[in-house]
């Protein structure tokens, strides 16, 4: 079976509505082994509308369609849906009885209007709205393929798909569901995740595994199907192969899971605590270190020192340092490092500065430029423990903050496993 989604709504073709029904059912059929293959969003016009749902259905054995059913003259679903597999509409009393009862039992009156929502699809089976007044209607084409009209509204849409989507797809399904796990991957471009998994596509198959991008982060999400045992057993492999070839890069095997989060519990497990001192970031690194739930357990405070007269009073960086290198420069971020672990008394020290741009770069330091650097106890071993990592990242000024915080978080995080440096 394949599955298809259509929203309607002029609204969602906007700039302040987003259609976020088709994740939710996405969500639900992905349970039930039914893959989600196309989707589309329309605006409120009955002929288009028909046209895209005769196309849906050409591709499609389930087609799943939300909103337009309201009681306005722009929610022309029903008709539209009426034209594209020729059945005929009808009032039905009973259902615009029972919309009035909803209405006096708010103590309202129903607008004549909304007797429109009593129109039924010739040969369509009714689903009682218990969240709002439009029924739902599930429909079987002549050629056995099956259309649910449903609500726009996700409270709405939600009680729907409890009461009838997923009881059908139950029925209609050989019980084998279909499941996803995520990987994350911090601080890796996207081209060399491709290539590194490479071996993973010729193990397991291409369209098993997607990449998704973001600044600073890859996403690996996999998938599996079938009963418990054979689907749980293929997810295993397929992560316990992805984790090979990423290697420690991978910080995060669940959705849920944020690098800052990540590096809480290990800061926390060893009993360590951490102090930031930022320019360029603004804060921005401290901010999310608290983001999380008992961060004061390992989380002291943070020194923002924009300019160079605080980097000298809050953090003991020296005027001729900062003449002579510049405050952009790696002295000074191991400086910054320094004096703020130093004078907040914590375990480790992160230190940043750069130019998020998009003015104040040269030829020297363009725009993207930034040190970061961390600074701790000594390692058993002796060695120094004081890393630095120069970077040019790429973007707009809240995209080179992004991967800068990153990037921090994930130096810290390599440190408290003792892992390898981080390729940039």
């Amino acid at each position: 079976m394949k599955a298809a989604f259509l929203a309607i709504g002029s609204e969602l073709l906007g700039t302040d509505r987003v259609d976020t029904n088709s994740l939710r059912l996405t969500e639900v059929l992905e349970r039930y082994g039914v893959p989600m293959t196309r989707k589309a969003v329309i605006g409120d016009d009955e002929e288009e509308i028909a046209g895209e749902i005769r196309h849906l259905l050409s591709h499609a054995d389930l087609l799943l369609i939300s909103g337009g059913l309201g009681p306005t003259a722009d929610d022309v679903t029903r008709a539209a849906t009426g034209r594209a597999l020729d059945r005929g509409l009808h009032l039905d009393e009973e259902v615009a009885e029972g919309i009035r009862r909803k209405f006096e039992s708010h103590g309202l009156r129903m607008p004549d209007i909304n007797r429109r929502q009593a129109q039924v699809l010739e040969g369509a089976e009714l689903i009682p709205n218990r969240r709002g007044t439009a029924p739902g209607m599930r429909l079987d084409t002549e050629d056995g393929r099956t259309v649910f009209l449903l609500p726009g509204p996700p409270n709405e849409l939600d009680g729907m798909i409890e009461s009838h989507v997923e009881p059908w797809l139950e029925e209609h399904t050989d019980g084998g569901q279909r499941e996803h796990r995520t990987l994350k991957v911090a601080c890796l471009p996207e081209s060399e995740v491709e290539q590194r998994i490479t071996p993973a596509y010729e193990d397991f198959g291409r369209q098993t595994i997607s990449i998704l991008s973001q600044p600073g982060e890859i996403r690996l999400r996999f998938w599996a199907e079938g009963g418990d045992e054979a689907r749980h057993g293929r997810l295993d492999a397929i992560e316990t192969r992805l984790r090979e070839l990423v290697g420690p890069a991978v910080f995060a095997g669940s959705e849920d899971e944020e690098l800052e989060g990540v590096v809480g519990d290990l800061l926390r497990r060893a009993g360590r605590t951490v102090v930031t001192a930022e320019s360029c970031t603004g804060g921005l690194v401290a901010e999310r270190l608290t983001r999380v739930a008992g961060s004061s357990d390992y989380f002291l405070g943070a020194a923002v020192t924009y300019t160079n007269e605080l980097k000298q009073a809050m953090l003991g960086v020296s005027e001729e340092m900062l003449r002579e290198h510049g405050a952009v420069s790696e002295p000074v971020a191991l400086a910054m490092a320094r004096g703020v672990r130093e004078r907040l008394g914590a375990d480790f020290g992160i230190g940043i500065t750069g130019v998020a741009g998009p003015g104040g770069g040269s030829e020297d330091k363009p725009v993207g430029t930034v040190h970061l650097t961390v600074v701790g106890p000594g390692r058993p071993n002796g060695d120094s423990d004081e890393i630095h990592r120069k970077v040019r990242f790429p973007g707009d000024r809240e995209r080179i903050r992004r991967q800068t915080g990153q990037l921090a978080l994930e130096l810290l995080r390599r440190r408290l496993l003792d892992q390898p440096g981080v390729a940039t």
